[in-house]
């Protein structure tokens, strides 16, 4: 088992998007905790791979960003649960800290 401390990766930088790998090592799934600064957009993307993802917001709102412009609105709590394949991306209206899970990891 282990325990891992969202706190210590509570940080932003001005205009650009931290990035803290949370579990990088396992067969079965990758966890990366994004911190986007007011503004800053996660841009849409999409991997040649199959498997699924989810984007948690753990504070802060803006948009979950698919294919063809689509845009949802993302607060606290939320969760987007999306094949990797799928256009997937983030804007941040303010500072918004993300979760994201993938499995397999990529």
């Amino acid at each position: 088992m282990k325990v891992i401390n969202l706190d210590s990766t509570d940080s932003f930088s001005p205009n650009i998007m931290n990035r803290f790998f949370l579990v990088e090592d396992s067969p079965n799934f990758k966890i990366i905790n994004f911190n986007l600064d007011a503004g800053v957009t996660f841009p849409v993307h999409s991997h040649d791979l199959d498997g699924e993802l989810s984007i948690q917001v753990l504070a802060g709102e803006g948009f979950f960003l698919g294919g063809d412009g689509a845009e949802i609105p993302a607060r606290q709590g939320d969760i987007l649960i999306s094949e990797i394949r799928e256009p997937h991306g983030v804007r941040a209206t303010n500072q918004m800290r993300i979760l994201v899970t993938i499995a397999p990891p990529i």
